[in-house]
């Protein structure tokens, strides 16, 4: 088993930016490509960024482009997922998920990651 911890969350006013990770324990030398995903209020959760294993290969929802930015560390068992120009529309709880597929393909679907963070809750001001 593959255990996911975010990082707290936060509040952060319109423009501002915040840093979130995730930390993986357990079998992580099962885990390949990992994503994040957010849940919006009264929003079904959506997908917001993933990376391969090696980070050749990265994907974002046409709604974070250009302002988020996804990474891992792999020596640190860590992913972040750097936001900037955060606005109020980016409020939510925030999920890191990981999976034994490799590969990019896939990657925005839900029903390919196995395993899953408990979220935190970013929230963003006007």
């Amino acid at each position: 088993q593959v255990q996911l911890v975010e990082s707290r969350g936060g509040l952060v006013q319109a423009g501002g930016s915040l840093r979130l990770s995730c930390v993986s324990s357990g079998r992580t030398f099962t885990l390949n490509t990992m994503g994040w995903f957010r849940q919006g209020p009264g929003k079904e959760r959506e997908f917001a960024a993933a990376i391969t294993w090696s980070g050749d290969k990265t994907t974002y929802a046409d709604s974070v482009k250009g302002r988020f930015t996804i990474s891992r560390d792999n020596a640190k068992n860590t992913m972040y997922l750097q936001m900037n120009n955060l606005k109020p529309e980016d409020t939510g709880d925030y999920y890191c998920a990981g999976r034994t597929d490799g590969g990019i393909t896939a990657a925005q679907v839900m029903d390919t990651y196995e395993y899953w963070g408990q979220g935190t809750q970013v929230t963003v001001s006007s």
